[in-house]
């Protein structure tokens, strides 16, 4: 059987991962999150395709590339997109295809804007608070979908 192909998408800031506010977000670096990931998919039979844009539209055409490039899920880090960007909603509801979102913090114990997520109202379900192990916990779930 052929690897199903996962996106995982990344939003803006999240390139600043390791020194970014690490209270918040960790030590760990957006490059050990993908290696990580590729890892896990290997033993997963999924191949992962991380990527990472801080412009919202990129990441709309990823979203639509994802689809017709028959992958399996998306999994997605928008970032502060996340709480703005009806933009993603609608690309996650049009692709068809199941979206999982990923946070490394719990936004629900953080600032009241972050309380909403637009990706939340059309994902499959939310990772969030594990820091990078949300990631692999959302590469099991889409192994499992």
């Amino acid at each position: 059987m052929a690897n199903r192909l996962i996106y995982v998408l990344n939003g803006p800031n999240i390139n600043l991962l390791g020194t970014r506010e690490p209270h918040i977000y960790g030590h760990t670096t957006l490059a050990d999150i993908n290696a990580m990931l590729v890892e896990r998919a290997r033993d997963l039979n999924l191949t992962v395709d991380c990527r990472q844009s801080n412009h919202e539209g990129v990441i709309v055409d990823w979203m639509h590339e994802a689809r017709a490039a028959g992958a399996h899920a998306v999994i997605i880090n928008a970032g502060a997109l996340t709480h703005t960007s009806i933009a993603i909603l609608d690309a996650a509801k049009g692709i068809e295809i199941p979206v999982i979102e990923v946070h490394l913090s719990n936004p629900h114990t953080r600032e009241a804007f972050r309380h909403k997520s637009y990706i939340g109202m059309a994902a499959k379900g939310t990772i969030a608070g594990f820091g990078a192990q949300s990631y692999l916990l959302a590469l099991q779930a889409a192994a499992n979908l």
